[in-house]
């Protein structure tokens, strides 16, 4: 359901969340061996996460990724996922038709319009600083 470069940006958050409320900044080597990417594709997943204002950056050889601390209260799952594969999980049709509606549905808009509801409610109640912690306390884990 989540593109690859989605689930990185997911997991990179996360770390830097962690970082960040330690006031520490992250590069992108730090990041990537973090959460078992590879380097330059982790930094172009950052640089996205970096111009929708969800991670910001400081250039230099001290340098680094942060979460601003205003982000961190409120950063869900959802503004991420929408920030690097957009809509289309919680717009589009499970079988790709342009036009599937309440009104014009296909065989299984009806059954997935309930799922599809359940995922944007989990994403949108799942807070990057509650996330953060249940990594902190090694009840969850960013990579194998």
């Amino acid at each position: 359901m989540l593109s690859k470069a989605c689930k990185y940006g997911i997991k990179a958050t996360l770390f830097l969340a962690q970082q960040s409320k330690d006031g520490r900044m992250s590069n992108v080597r730090e990041i990537a061996e973090a959460i078992g990417s590879p380097e330059a594709f982790t930094a172009k997943v950052l640089q996205q996460l970096v111009r929708c204002a969800i991670i910001s950056s400081v250039k230099g050889a001290k340098g680094g990724f942060y979460i601003e601390g205003h982000t961190l209260s409120t950063l869900n799952l959802l503004r991420i996922v929408v920030a690097i594969d957009g809509r289309g999980l919680i717009e589009n049709c499970m079988l790709g038709l342009s036009e599937c509606s309440e009104n014009q549905p296909c065989p299984v808009h009806r059954q997935f319009k309930w799922i599809k509801e359940d995922i944007v409610h989990m994403l949108c109640k799942s807070m990057v600083n509650e996330l953060t912690m249940e990594v902190a306390l090694n009840l969850t884990v960013l990579k194998n």
